[in-house]
């Protein structure tokens, strides 16, 4: 064992204490004659601390997540907040409650729920892959190539026309295979007597879904009319505790963590448009903002679980055999 420095060096033919430059000398001989086994170094101050992540101990990890569409999140540097429209050449575009789209490079820097996050790129999904049975936009397996079929004797009646389009955009493939028609009211103040013209009976149902449907509203007196009617046992009147089917959307779909509180003295749709910075003062301004609500909703994933309920409830009501 040959040692100098903080060096050991192990020859098959002897071994030595501390010697100096004749140590070296004796070493490199060691080299060319191929007798040195190993050599170890014995480092008295430890590892280079610069070669890990000394900076990170004891911190906590970051998630790392995919950027998924309708995802909400936070550039705290700016304060822009938005949900993910799209990612692209490695940007991920956010829009605003205000509609503004800006984009920022994929990466560190974002915070969901003011906890900080690593944005990724979504994977896509392996091309080998057997293709999955697909789903409805209700979530329902769809049916290829369906016949049309005629339309049942028994409806659905919904309370106005923004309720109709988005009944149809979620369920509307599960309504046309089943041959169930959708029509909407304009409010239910004439429920009874709509219920009366059309006499329902066994084999045609009505099923109706009311806005504000809560205790002691004027919306669950004119249902409880309605049940207690001569055509009672052929209607199912149901509905969800919004004010208007707007609120039925996740706020999180528009970028919001709740939808404003609008006072009772406001309209409350031209409330909603108004507090978003939205134009309001028309009737076309509202069918504006109802169009780029519904434009956030693709699935039944993207609406709140007290209508889901109540749509389902009504579809399996107008098509019992």
């Amino acid at each position: 064992m040959v040692t100098y420095g903080a060096a050991k060096v192990t020859t098959r033919e002897h071994s030595a204490g501390s010697a100096g430059v004749a140590g070296v000398a004796e070493w490199a001989r060691g080299v060319a004659a191929g007798s040195v086994d190993s050599v170890s170094f014995d480092d008295r101050y430890g590892t280079d601390v610069l070669a890990s992540n000394w900076r990170g101990r004891g911190l906590p990890e970051v998630k790392r997540m995919p950027a998924e569409r309708d995802l909400v999140v936070e550039e705290p540097e700016s304060g822009f907040c938005g949900a993910i429209v799209r990612i692209e050449n490695k940007l991920v575009h956010l829009e605003d409650r205000f509609g503004r789209v800006r984009a920022f490079p994929l990466g560190n820097g974002f915070l969901i729920d003011g906890k900080p996050v690593v944005l990724t790129a979504p994977s896509a999904a392996p091309s080998a892959a057997p293709a999955a049975r697909g789903r409805t936009a209700s979530g329902s397996f769809s049916v290829a190539d369906a016949p049309a079929r005629v339309a049942r004797a028994s409806r659905i009646f919904v309370e106005g026309k923004h309720d109709a389009e988005l009944v149809e955009k979620v369920w509307g493939d599960d309504l046309r295979v089943e041959g169930v028609v959708v029509e909407y009211l304009e409010g239910v103040d004439d429920l009874d007597a709509i219920v009366r013209e059309f006499a329902p009976t066994a084999d045609r149902r009505i099923g109706v879904l009311v806005d504000h449907l809560v205790a002691g509203s004027k919306e669950s007196r004119i249902a409880d009319a309605v049940v207690r009617g001569p055509h009672g046992a052929n209607v199912l009147v149901v509905g969800h505790p919004y004010i208007d089917i707007w609120a039925a959307v996740k706020p999180q779909r528009l970028g919001l963590k709740t939808w404003p509180d609008v006072p009772r003295s406001i309209e409350w749709k031209k409330g909603i448009c108004a507090a978003l910075g939205w134009p309001h003062e028309t009737q076309a301004d509202t069918a504006r903002a109802w169009k780029r609500i519904l434009s956030r909703v693709n699935t039944y994933a993207d609406l709140e679980p007290t209508l889901l309920g109540r749509v389902e409830q009504l579809i399996d009501f107008v098509t019992v055999e």
